[in-house]
């Protein structure tokens, strides 16, 4: 086959995105070539091999291309390369580069007519808005993304800025309007009708909001949907040897919210499996879905009363620019250690940069520290706690779930009535069907029974939490800082101390790693390096990937 006949192929290929085929093609042809690549070949090119695994490549590909658009005095190819190239560079955890061609990509865009890219520059200006808490700039910045995706008629740009959009609402309070933008942002991708790069970035950047929000029953939908379209079959494959394959950079993200969903339902065995294949997947541009699988094996195993083995895997998180939170203060608060349990949640409650789009992520990180204060006494220091929890917790099962279960914790530690709130709280675990904080709520409310002089309603709770904690594995050890009854303490539920003293690495009580700033759940948005290898056998969310097909 001639070179020319070649790169027609991989157009063609690229054209109904068999990634895999164009760039068999593609590699080939620049390897040896008869001539140089076009620039939109080199962008084929670029875009193929980040879909086949090939980061490096993908990279230096899209260095060239950008070059040639240049050369070409074509504007608009440069722009967008450039935008390209900031998204590559910032999910590599590289920002300066990042920024640098952020800021060539404006170059290339400001000043001339409206065009399709500069919408993704308006949606790189919302996210620098919001990152700088700045309302007014954040609300311009959003109605030029809604007029320039309505003006370039794309459906995939479309369905950025409505998801974009409805985001923000949701971290403005307005939830109705929020989720109903963000329904209308995803209908589009469950029917299959936009590019795969705009469907697999949607599904993560949906996703992330969803647990941001605590809008569970979208999250479990969608990761189900989008686990679905990352093990189908492309409808373009076939039995050749060029066929593509399945959309492989998203796997390991999207995987990872799956990894939760089934951790919250109670499939513990899926969890940490599904766990291991993040592991596996994730690429050198998506570290911080290694970090958060590995996160997800360490508190697996501070559950099931493995302390050592939850304590490698939150300082494995750690080194990958995860801070381990509240995971590594529950087990350090079960090991008799609440100070150190106050410290490493007070630290990542501070690091948390946007508090507005993580409001479960903070929730958790609040509830854990009413509970580590309660160990010791300072029921002042975890009413404040409880408070913040309750504030945005009204129509959120989730969040409204554990305010509930915290509140009635610290009206137990006080003496007071309890069992209102802990039956509210129990009442939505089940109703969400999460078996693990229900049953935590059990033993709490088993204690507010005792207290109240019913024994036989005591019984009744305790023994429905000790059944489900042996459903899930949980040993008596790992249920937290109540005791068998559910009365507070630095205890297990058998009374006694964690049976190990398991201490992390450095930094692995939260101390901020030596590179990156923090992102928005409090991990840092620059990885580490993969150099710590997998948990023990182990597990690990990438940053965006760029929105549109090349």
């Amino acid at each position: 086959m001639t070179g020319t006949a070649a790169v027609e192929r991989a157009r063609t290929a690229a054209a109904r995105e068999d990634w895999t085929g164009a760039y068999a093609l593609l590699h080939e042809a620049d390897r040896h070539p008869t001539g140089p690549l076009a620039p939109g070949d080199l962008d084929a090119l670029a875009a193929s091999a980040w879909w086949s695994g090939h980061v490096d490549e993908s990279v230096s590909a899209r260095l060239r291309a950008h070059a040639a658009h240049v050369a070409e005095g074509d504007w608009r190819g440069a722009g967008l390369t450039a935008w390209w190239l900031h998204q590559a560079y910032r999910r590599l955890g590289r920002p300066a580069a990042a920024a640098g061609w952020l800021h060539r990509a404006r170059h290339h865009l400001d000043g001339r007519p409206d065009c399709p890219e500069q919408c993704l520059l308006a949606l790189a200006d919302l996210d620098e808005a919001q990152a700088h808490h700045d309302p007014a700039a954040t609300l311009a910045a959003a109605r030029r993304v809604h007029r320039l995706a309505a003006r370039s008629g794309s459906p995939d740009l479309l369905a950025l800025s409505r998801r974009a959009e409805g985001a923000l609402l949701l971290a403005g309070g307005r939830r109705a309007e929020g989720l109903a933008l963000l329904d209308a942002a995803m209908a589009p991708v469950t029917r299959g009708e936009l590019s795969g790069t705009t469907t697999g970035l949607l599904y993560r950047l949906a996703l992330d909001t969803c647990r941001g929000a605590a809008e569970f029953g979208r999250l479990a939908a969608w990761t189900d949907a989008a686990m679905a379209w990352c093990s189908a079959p492309p409808a373009t494959a076939t039995a050749t040897a060029a066929s593509p394959s399945p959309p492989t950079p998203f796997r390991a993200p999207l995987r990872l919210h799956h990894v939760e969903v089934l951790d919250l339902l109670g499939d513990w065995a899926r969890t940490e499996e599904e766990a291991r294949l993040v592991w596996q997947e994730a690429l050198e541009d998506a570290l911080d879905a290694a970090a958060g699988a590995a996160y997800a094996v360490g508190e697996l195993s501070r559950r099931r009363g493995r302390p050592d083995e939850a304590a490698r895997s939150y300082a494995r998180a750690h080194a990958l620019g995860r801070v381990p939170q509240p995971g590594l203060a529950l087990l350090r608060l079960a090991q008799g250690r609440p100070d150190a349990a106050l410290a490493g949640l007070r630290l990542a409650l501070d690091c948390q940069s946007d508090r507005a789009h993580d409001a479960l992520g903070r929730a958790r990180l609040l509830a854990a520290l009413a509970e580590a204060h309660l160990a010791v006494g300072g029921t002042r220091a975890a009413e404040e706690a409880v408070v913040e929890l309750e504030e945005p917790a009204r129509g959120v099962p989730l969040l409204a779930a554990t305010a509930a279960t915290a509140r009635g914790a610290l009206a137990l530690a006080r003496g007071e009535e309890a069992r209102e709130p802990l039956r509210r709280g129990l009442g939505l675990w089940l109703g969400l069907g999460i078996p693990y904080e229900a049953a935590r709520a059990r033993l709490l409310l088993a204690a507010a029974e005792r207290a109240a002089g019913d024994e036989g309603a005591a019984r009744r709770e305790r023994e429905a939490a000790r059944a489900a904690f042996r459903r899930l594995g949980a040993v008596p050890e790992a249920y937290g800082t109540y005791g068998a009854d559910g009365a507070h303490g630095t205890h297990g539920a058998d009374g006694t101390h964690g049976a190990h003293e398991a201490h992390g690495s450095d930094g692995s009580d939260g101390t901020p790693g030596a590179h990156g700033a923090h992102g928005s759940d409090g991990t840092h948005g620059v990885r580490g390096t993969a150099a710590a290898g997998p948990v023990a056998a182990s597990p690990a969310s990438p940053a965006p990937a760029a929105p549109t097909a090349a």
